[in-house]
């Protein structure tokens, strides 16, 4: 098994084999959420219109997501670990569109399978590919809206590297190293309150679910589902 990591817009379009897209802050740890709650599936799309557009055609139910860490006129949800712990999302498909993590899913034409990644299910993500057995597996770390390098992004890069090489990292340690980074620090800044804390905690709750997300092309849609391995 070859393992690349890649970063950015540029690695989720150069991503190639089975190809796991990163974003722990906070897309698809929201995600994760989302699905141990019983949603049912979550469509993926680059653009808030998209969304929206979708939710007005019956594509899905509700819409999910943020522009700047704020949630965007018209959603029904923000982009929110915490706030999605009591969404009522039971039975639901879900129409997500964020800065980083959803962007880099469209962007990944070239992958044959893609799966969304974050601390949250990092062992259950890893577990999926290796069943698959791939010849090449590309780690894509999205960063800060797809255009800036993250600490929680590439440090969960480099933690599912480790595991698909059969090493274990130690947990508190890679901790550690995110909250020291940049954007760690939002979650505990009063002045932009649509950053909760406790965002960040979940985020960092590493193998918290016991469960994968695998993202299929559909119909033209790209169609996240909770993988029960």
């Amino acid at each position: 098994m070859e393992i690349r990591i890649g970063s950015l817009l540029r690695g989720a379009q150069e991503a190639t084999g089975t190809t796991i897209i990163i974003d722990v802050f906070r897309a698809f740890t929201t995600a994760a959420v989302a699905f141990s709650r019983g949603a049912d599936r979550i469509v993926l799309v680059a653009e808030v219109t998209e969304a929206l557009d979708f939710r007005d055609r019956g594509v899905g139910d509700l819409c999910i997501g943020e522009v700047a860490g704020v949630r965007p006129d018209g959603f029904d949800h923000g982009n929110s670990p915490h706030e999605m712990s009591t969404a009522d999302v039971e039975g639901k498909t879900l129409i997500q569109s964020t800065r980083a993590g959803t962007v880099g899913m469209a962007a990944a034409t070239n992958a044959d399978e893609i799966y969304a990644g974050s601390f949250a299910i990092a062992s259950a993500t890893v577990e999926a590919v290796k069943r698959r057995n791939p010849e090449v597996v590309s780690i894509v770390a999205m960063g800060a809206a797809g255009l800036n390098r993250a600490d929680e992004d590439e440090q969960c890069a480099l933690f599912l590297r480790n595991l698909l090489q059969g090493r274990a990292p130690e947990h508190d340690a890679v901790k550690s190293l995110v909250l020291a980074g940049d954007e760690a620090q939002k979650y505990s800044d009063p002045a932009q309150p649509h950053f909760h804390a406790e965002d960040r905690d979940r985020a960092l709750d590493i193998d918290s679910y016991p469960f994968a997300i695998r993202v299929t092309r559909e119909d033209g849609l790209l169609v996240a589902r909770k993988l029960v391995l």
